[in-house]
């Protein structure tokens, strides 16, 4: 069977993906992401120990990530991010920056991170005082926290589960309880942490019920990678990806007329 008339495959861009070793949400990456684009992950070195502070800063090592970037260069892609909230906080501003400059290094590419990418989606929706919901132990939760207020930004209340391990199993029920739990007064987001706690499905729910954005950890990490390229995150309609899904005074119909007037 002749199948030239097809051509070849359309030309595809590149983002990679530094993911932990227990990273389990390749799929909820991949709905984040529009048909041009491919995701090429890989992931840090197994180690026995569970989700804490130790294990967050044994997958954030220098070494650690440069390596893992090395191992995407054969695919070209156009930036790298790493994909772990907890890893990329731990060291705080300054450490999360020196990742992404670790990163860069080694792949010769522009790098983000999940931490990094929460503070420029906060700064995008305008938000300076953000509820956080955690899958994590306290001391972990805790980390989350000076990482936020150092930036500058208020943690206007926060749940978190205790979790070490499975973490990819938590029900989007059981997110959605948390998140009710943590919106509190007057938040201007809510921030659903780690990038292997399920949470693609519950965002615009969770944003139609409480009225304040909603981001998660995948979400954000996406969001700005795509974002790298110049192009955007897709999915359904929620505050980041969608400007028009953001809180905002609803203006009359005649004034709305006026604002699209050229």
């Amino acid at each position: 069977m002749d199948l030239s008339f097809l051509g070849g495959p359309a030309p595809q861009r590149g983002v990679g993906v530094v993911a932990p070793f227990d990273f389990a949400l390749d799929r909820e990456l991949w709905r984040w992401v529009p048909d041009d684009v491919s995701l090429h992950l890989t992931r840090t070195p197994f180690v026995p120990v569970e989700v804490s502070l130790d294990l967050a800063r044994l997958v954030s090592e220098h070494e650690t990530l440069a390596d893992a970037v090395r191992t995407l260069t054969a695919v070209s892609p156009e930036v790298v991010g790493y994909a772990c909230t907890s890893g990329s906080f731990v060291g705080g501003i300054a450490g999360e920056r020196a990742m992404c400059e670790a990163m860069t290094r080694a792949g010769a590419v522009p790098s983000i991170t999940t931490s990094g990418a929460l503070l420029e989606a906060l700064t995008e929706l305008g938000a300076r005082r953000v509820a956080l919901v955690t899958p994590y132990t306290v001391s972990v939760t805790r980390a989350l926290e000076e990482y936020v207020a150092e930036a500058g930004v208020t943690v206007a209340g926060c749940s978190f589960m205790g979790l070490t391990r499975h973490i990819w199993k938590v029900p989007y029920r059981e997110v959605a309880d948390m998140a009710r739990t943590a919106v509190r007064g007057d938040a201007d987001a809510l921030f659903i942490s780690c990038t292997n706690l399920p949470t693609y499905d519950v965002i615009p729910q969770l944003e139609a019920e409480l009225r304040i954005p909603v981001i998660s950890a995948n979400q954000v990490t996406m969001w700005a990678a795509l974002r790298r390229l110049g192009t955007r995150a897709v999915g359904p309609y929620q505050a980041l990806i969608d400007p028009a899904a953001r809180p905002g005074p609803v203006l009359p119909a005649e004034e709305q007329q006026q604002e699209g007037s050229p």
